[in-house]
């Protein structure tokens, strides 16, 4: 998923009644939406915890809006991407809790069956907008039918200092993993290190291995399931990634998804995987260090490896519904309001272009062209391809990922904790436990 173009779209959004045209897609039917919440409906809804405390600030402020609009009472939580996840599944098991969750990837694909159906809402924005992403088709989708609406990714991208990066021998960011690796020992010959998440982070973590995994042509599994991971391509990755490690900064193998941006704010880091929020947060602070610094960043996609294509894996946020809900109405009514492209535009430019859009025709938000820092994020859909690639979205490659099976073996390859070939094997036993039951 990787590649995207023209008829891929239309493919996933409205096989072939959308036309392009400019940097937006033009539907070219009406979009019809007849959902109507039950009265004195009351839902409760479960989202990731904010990074930039602008973007939850509008969400909450749109969330009102919908209670007014509706007469729908919200209880609006939010909790750490981590803390989500056994939440999820709790309230699938035991058939109470949230009946809204905004959560991270494919989680809702372990479930499927406890899950409202969402194809509705899907085909009503897929109408009205021109057509999703075929990657965002691909996390909201089981067979024929929708059982969640991608929200965007917390697009990731190279956060680094610009003076750091000259001073290091380089007047453009290196678009290739040879060159990305001299950058990063150039660095840490200056003692202005790089430094990437390899403990239990969702977003950094999961988003730089997978990239690194399938930049050397490494997978999880094959197009049939089968575990392939233990390969000799995922050896290469492993022994690239060891040398990258050693440019690092020390304590990465702890770190979850806030500490790069701590180390980044501080002034301990050059370079890091991460959202915009590293530069959004120094940009709008009151401590002179941390404006300076944002002023000295800038953003670049992920290198090309040996693959010759674009590998990034990116933190896919769904909404989901649960079948145990009182108002399945209510809960589509919402997802739709929040979706619609005039509040999402508005929540977009609140957060800075935080969440990369699923849907290509909110390409066109002024967010993503106000400074050239901000625009590498708008196409992170268009770069990456799903954690289940090579083979199927579902309970195993949810578990997979949950179980940062991935990124273990990374951080036991480039810790010398293990040898690339045993943290493989260990890899593809870890992953069979899911993909064999």
């Amino acid at each position: 998923m990787s590649n995207f173009d023209r008829r891929s779209v239309l493919k996933a959004g409205l096989g072939g009644a959308a036309l392009l045209a400019g940097p937006g897609i033009v539907p070219v039917r009406a979009a019809e939406w007849t959902n109507t919440p039950e009265p004195n409906a009351s839902i409760r809804v479960l989202r990731w915890k904010q990074f930039i405390q602008a973007e939850f600030d509008k969400f909450a402020e749109q969330t009102k809006k919908f209670s007014e609009k509706t007469g729908v009472k919200i209880k609006l939580e939010a909790e750490s991407w981590e803390d989500i996840r056994p939440k999820a599944a709790v309230a699938a098991n035991v058939g109470a809790g949230p009946d809204l969750i905004i959560g991270t990837l494919d989680d809702p694909h372990k479930f499927p069956e406890k899950l409202i159906d969402m194809t509705d809402v899907a085909d009503y924005l897929g109408a009205q907008y021109g057509g999703w992403y075929p990657v965002a088709e691909r996390y909201g989708k089981k067979g024929n039918g929708w059982i969640a609406i991608p929200q965007g990714a917390t697009g990731g991208c190279l956060n680094y200092r610009i003076s750091h990066v000259k001073a290091a021998g380089f007047e453009e960011f290196p678009k290739d993993t040879a060159g990305f690796l001299k950058l990063c020992q150039a660095l840490k010959k200056n003692n202005t290190p790089a430094g990437f998440a390899l403990g239990h982070a969702t977003g950094d973590a999961n988003g730089w291995c997978q990239w690194a995994l399938w930049a050397f042509g490494g997978k999880v599994v094959n197009d049939k399931n089968e575990v392939v991971i233990d390969s000799p391509e995922t050896i290469a990755a492993l022994e690239y990634v060891k040398q990258l490690y050693e440019t690092f900064i020390p304590g990465v193998l702890s770190w979850n998804d806030s500490n790069n941006n701590k180390a980044f704010l501080n002034g301990e880091l050059s370079l890091t995987l991460n959202g915009i929020s590293i530069w959004t947060v120094g940009k709008n602070s009151t401590d002179p260090k941390q404006q300076e610094i944002a002023k000295d960043m800038n953003h670049a996609p992920m290198p090309i490896g040996p693959v010759g294509v674009s590998t990034e894996q990116q933190n896919v946020l769904v909404y989901y519904g649960y079948k145990h809900s009182k108002y399945p109405k209510a809960v589509k009514e919402f997802i739709k309001f929040m979706m619609d492209k005039e509040n999402y535009d508005a929540w977009e430019v609140a957060s800075n272009g935080y969440v990369s859009p699923p849907l290509p025709a909110y390409n066109d938000n002024p967010v993503w062209t106000s400074d050239p820092k901000i625009t590498p994020y708008r196409d992170c859909l268009k770069r990456c391809r799903d954690n289940g690639f090579a083979g199927d979205l579902g309970y195993a490659s949810a578990a997979v990922m949950g179980d940062f099976v991935v990124v273990d073996m990374f951080a036991e390859a480039a810790s010398g904790s293990a040898t690339p070939k045993q943290a493989a094997a260990r890899a593809a036993e870890r992953a069979k436990r899911y993909y064999q039951v």
